[in-house]
C-alpha cells in the first residue's frame, strides 16, 4: 500500500527524498506543491524531474483520506463523510459565513468523552486521527469547495471542534496546526484556528506554552460540579476548580479570549441562577460565552431550552459586562449541528428532518 504524504514536515519530506534526489531544495518544492498549490496527483508537481515524479508516485499518495459522501443543507452548510485508510469513517463541516467561511475538523473518529449531550459520544473512540488525516480535511474542502492552489479571497476559519477531543490526540493535532500555519505552505494564521477542548487541563497548560497554537475555546455547559459530572463525566477527573485555575493562568495574547462553549438544555442549565453562578465562575478569566441551543436527537434525552430563556440568559451575562454571543444552529437537517457528528450515511438520515425542531434563534451580536 502507498503511503500519504500529507502531514509530513519538510524535514521528513527532506528526508524521504534523499535516497531519489538528496538536493535540498526539492523538499521545500515537493512541500509547497503539497500545501501551499494543494495539487491532487504528483504529476502536477512539474517543478520536480519527471523521473522524480514518478518515483514518487510509485510510492506515494498524496493523501489515502477520501470523501465518501458530501450532504448540503438549505443555509448553505456542507458535511463531508471522509473514509480514512482503515474504512474508518469522520466528519468535517463547511459553514459559509458573511465575513469567512469556516471548517470545523475532526480530530478523532469517535470521542472517548461520554458527554450526554453529545451524538458523538454514543459513537465511543475508534482512534486518534493521524497529522495527515487531520491536514487532508483542509486540503480535501478547499479543493473542492475552491480547485487546487485557491485561496479564498476572505481567508477560512478552522474549528477543532468535530468529532473527538483534540487535547487527548495532542501530539497529532499540534503537529497538523503548526503545517497548516506554515507561511510556504497554507499559511493559515494561528489566530484564524480554534481549538476546543472539554477541558483536558493538563493539555490546556502545556499548549499554553506552544510558540505557535490556536484559539482557545472550552465546553463548559454547567457551573456545578454534580452537574457536570453528569452532563461530561471529563468533570470527574478534573474538576470546575481545575479548570478554572488553568483558565486563570493562561496567557492570553493581545486581544484574546478564551471562548466559553455553553449547550443550552431546558430545565437543566439554563436557569437565571446558572446565568448568575456562571458570572461568578468567570471572574479573573478574559472570557467569551456562546450560548448553544442543543440539537435534539431521537437517542438523546434532553431538550433545547426556549428561545426567550435563552435569551434572558445573554441578557444576565451581557449585564455583568461578559461578551455574549446565541451560535444559530447550522446544517441541523444533515446532520451536521453541534452535537449531532456521528458520521451518519444517507440511509441513516431517515427521520432526522422529522425529530429536529424548526429553527429558531438566530445569531445575535
Amino acid at each position: 500500500m502507498r503511503e500519504a504524504l500529507l502531514g509530513r514536515t519538510r524535514g521528513e519530506l527532506k528526508e524521504l527524498l534523499k535516497a531519489r534526489d538528496p538536493k535540498p531544495y526539492r523538499a521545500h518544492q515537493l512541500f509547497e506543491a503539497l500545501y501551499r498549490r494543494r495539487i491532487r496527483e504528483l504529476q502536477a508537481a512539474t517543478d520536480l524531474p519527471a523521473s522524480l515524479r514518478a518515483a514518487l508516485s510509485e510510492a506515494f499518495v498524496i493523501t489515502d483520506v477520501e470523501i465518501a459522501d458530501v450532504f448540503r443543507a438549505s443555509d448553505g452548510t456542507r458535511r463531508y463523510l471522509l473514509r480514512l485508510r482503515d474504512g474508518v469513517l469522520v466528519e468535517s463541516v463547511w459553514l459559509p459565513e458573511p465575513y469567512a467561511d469556516t471548517i470545523c475538523l475532526s480530530t478523532q473518529a469517535g470521542c472517548p468523552l461520554a458527554c450526554a449531550f453529545c451524538m458523538t459520544a454514543r459513537l465511543g473512540l475508534r482512534r486518534n486521527l493521524e497529522a495527515g488525516e487531520i491536514v487532508a480535511q483542509v486540503w480535501l474542502i478547499l479543493n473542492d469547495i475552491y480547485g487546487p492552489g485557491v485561496r479564498p479571497e476572505r481567508g477560512v476559519n478552522l474549528v477543532l471542534m468535530g468529532m473527538g477531543e483534540p487535547l487527548l490526540n495532542y501530539e497529532n493535532v499540534l503537529k497538523a496546526i503548526r503545517l497548516l500555519c506554515e507561511p510556504r505552505g497554507m499559511n493559515i494564521s494561528q489566530r484564524r484556528i480554534t481549538l476546543s477542548t472539554a477541558g483536558v487541563v493538563p493539555g490546556i497548560r502545556r499548549l499554553a506554552h506552544e510558540p505557535v497554537r490556536p484559539e482557545l475555546a472550552i465546553s463548559l455547559s454547567a457551573t456545578t460540579n454534580a452537574l457536570r459530572d453528569q452532563l461530561m463525566p471529563i468533570n470527574r477527573r478534573w474538576p470546575l476548580e481545575e479548570l478554572q485555575a488553568a483558565c486563570r493562568e493562561y496567557p492570553l495574547r493581545r486581544n484574546e479570549w478564551i471562548s466559553f462553549e455553553y449547550v443550552m438544555l431546558d430545565q437543566v442549565n439554563d436557569r437565571e441562577e446558572d446565568a448568575r453562578r456562571l458570572i461568578r465562575w468567570l471572574r479573573g478569566i478574559r472570557a467569551k460565552v456562546n450560548l448553544i441551543p442543543h440539537n435534539p436527537a431521537p437517542e438523546l434525552p434532553f431538550a433545547a431550552s426556549p428561545e426567550a430563556r435563552v435569551l434572558r440568559f445573554q441578557h444576565i451575562l451581557r449585564a455583568a459586562g461578559i461578551p455574549t454571543f446565541i451560535r444559530h444552529p447550522r446544517g441541523r437537517e444533515i446532520a451536521a449541528a453541534c452535537g449531532q457528528l456521528a458520521a451518519r450515511r444517507r440511509e441513516d438520515l431517515t427521520g432526522l428532518l422529522a425529530s429536529s425542531p424548526p429553527r429558531d434563534a438566530a445569531a445575535r451580536e
